[in-house]
C-alpha cells in the first residue's frame, strides 16, 4: 500500500517536532518534510507534491490562509489539513474558501488528529467537533432576509476605515478625513489584518472589494 506523504506546516518548532512524533508512528505515513512560514509551506507542497498538508493559520511570511490558496491554485490535487488553536467562524469560513479540506484543532487527541489525517488523504472533509458544530449551524440556520453585516469580527470604525482602503486611499488621507491620527489610523490597520489575516494592503482591498465594501462611499454623514 502507498504511504501517505505529508508535510507539515507551522512556524513552531516544538509543533512540527510534535507532530513529525505522532504522525511518525503511523506505518502508513510518511513525513516528506516541514516548513516555517506561509511562503516556505506553498513553495515545498509544490516542489514535494505531498497528498496532505498539515497547515498552520498564523505564521510569518505569508499565513496559512494565503499558502492554502496558493497551492489550490498551483497543485488543487494535494489536501489542507488545517491544524490551529482558532475556532472562530472568520478563521474557519476563510480557510474552507481557500480550499482546505480539513479543520481540525491543536488540542485534539492525537487518535483523533491521525483520523483526521487519514480522511483527508482519502479525499474526505473532517472538523474537530466544535467547529463541525459552526459549520453546521451555518448551513442548517435561514438565510436572513436582511444583508448581513459584512467582516462581523471588524469594529465600525475599523469597517470604515477598511471601506476607505478599498477606495486607494492611504493612510494619511484616512487619518485626515476621520480626523484620527495617521498613528491611530495604523493601529487600526494593523488589526484589520490580523482580524481578516490578510498580509498586506493589497490583500485587504481584494477581501474588501469581493465583499462590496467599494460600492459606496463613505461620506461624513457615514463616519
Amino acid at each position: 500500500m502507498d504511504r501517505l506523504r505529508i508535510l507539515i506546516a507551522d512556524d513552531h518548532p516544538l509543533v512540527r517536532k510534535g507532530l513529525q512524533s505522532v504522525l511518525g508512528s503511523v506505518p502508513e505515513f510518511e513525513v516528506v518534510g516541514e516548513a516555517a512560514s506561509g511562503r516556505e509551506a506553498a513553495e515545498r507542497a509544490v516542489a514535494m507534491q505531498p497528498d496532505v498538508v498539515l497547515m498552520d493559520l498564523q505564521m510569518p511570511g505569508g499565513s496559512g490562509i494565503e499558502a492554502t490558496r496558493e497551492i489550490m491554485r498551483t497543485s488543487p490535487q494535494i489536501r489542507v489539513l488545517v491544524v490551529t488553536l482558532f475556532q472562530d467562524d472568520e478563521s474557519v469560513f476563510t480557510a474552507l474558501r481557500a480550499g482546505a479540506r480539513g479543520y481540525v484543532l491543536k488540542d485534539a487527541d492525537e487518535e483523533d488528529l491521525i483520523t483526521a489525517v487519514r480522511a483527508v488523504g482519502r479525499g474526505e472533509a473532517i472538523f474537530s467537533p466544535s467547529v463541525a458544530t459552526r459549520v453546521l449551524s451555518y448551513f442548517a440556520a435561514p438565510r436572513p432576509t436582511a444583508p448581513q453585516q459584512v467582516f462581523p469580527t471588524l469594529t465600525d470604525r475599523e469597517r470604515d476605515i477598511l471601506r476607505l482602503i478599498a477606495h486607494g486611499l492611504p493612510n494619511p488621507a484616512i487619518a485626515s478625513q476621520l480626523s484620527l491620527s495617521p498613528k491611530t489610523v495604523g493601529n487600526y490597520v494593523s488589526n484589520i489584518f490580523g482580524k481578516l489575516q490578510v498580509a498586506d494592503r493589497a490583500e485587504a482591498i481584494i477581501r474588501a472589494r469581493e465583499a462590496g465594501l467599494a460600492e459606496r462611499r463613505t461620506g461624513p454623514s457615514d463616519i
